[in-house]
């Protein structure tokens, strides 16, 4: 099995969460996975102290931020195509919903990265499993809800998102911290991670429950 985890940069605030990327790479592995990186080529949409919380005037790339989890290994996404591979996962983060699309910006009527929803998109209609994980469900859903037939995805139970994902298309289905939604005839599958974790163990337990399930849809 080859996997795409596509990235968006390096921290919680501005980029991919870690601890989402991480668990998602170690379930990957233990399941037998070979994993490509890929993010977007560009500038991320803000900078954030991680010490501080306060935005910074400094300009950083999606790319080289996301090589930092990727230990330097990683593609851009605009050269890649989802074909070379058997499942596509997306980790959260506010870069998800910052430099993937804008949706932590504009809500329900934001715009997506032109090769973001190339990629999902050709994956989505080549039939690759595609597994999203904390508020990058938002993502699938602006994307896919109006072309996939009764799309289901999760965010958890936050009751504001869920509302933004009915306007995008998609059903919003309420999960636990430590479970995934399964959407199997658009083979795509979520789960809530740090939207209700508290700590890196409740992410783990849905994030590697997501993973399973993507690979078993992948094998199928």
């Amino acid at each position: 099995m080859k996997v795409a985890v596509v990235l968006s940069g390096c921290g919680v605030f501005d980029g991919s969460e870690i601890h989402e990327s991480v668990i998602t790479i170690l379930e990957l592995c233990k399941n037998g996975a070979e994993i490509e990186f890929l993010a977007p080529d560009i500038d991320q949409k803000r900078v954030v102290n991680h010490l501080t919380s306060e935005e910074t005037s400094e300009t950083r790339n999606v790319l080289v931020e996301s090589a930092r989890i990727a230990r330097g290994k990683i593609g851009p996404l605009g050269k890649a195509k989802a074909t070379n591979y058997d499942a596509i996962i997306f980790p959260g983060g506010f870069g998800a919903a910052l430099n993937l699309c804008d949706y932590g910006v504009k809500g329900s009527e934001c715009d997506v990265n032109p090769d973001v929803e190339r990629f999902i998109v050709e994956g989505f209609e080549n039939g690759i499993p595609l597994g999203f994980i904390c508020i990058a469900p938002a993502l699938a859903a602006r994307i896919l809800g109006r072309r996939a037939t009764g799309l289901k995805v999760t965010i958890g139970n936050d009751p504001k998102v869920a509302e933004d994902i009915r306007k995008m298309g998609a059903s919003h289905v309420e999960c636990k911290v430590d479970d995934c939604v399964v959407d199997a005839n658009n083979k795509v599958v979520t789960t809530p991670a740090y939207m209700l974790a508290q700590n890196i163990s409740e992410a783990a337990a849905g994030i590697g429950k997501l993973v399973r399930e993507v690979l078993k849809l992948a094998r199928k």
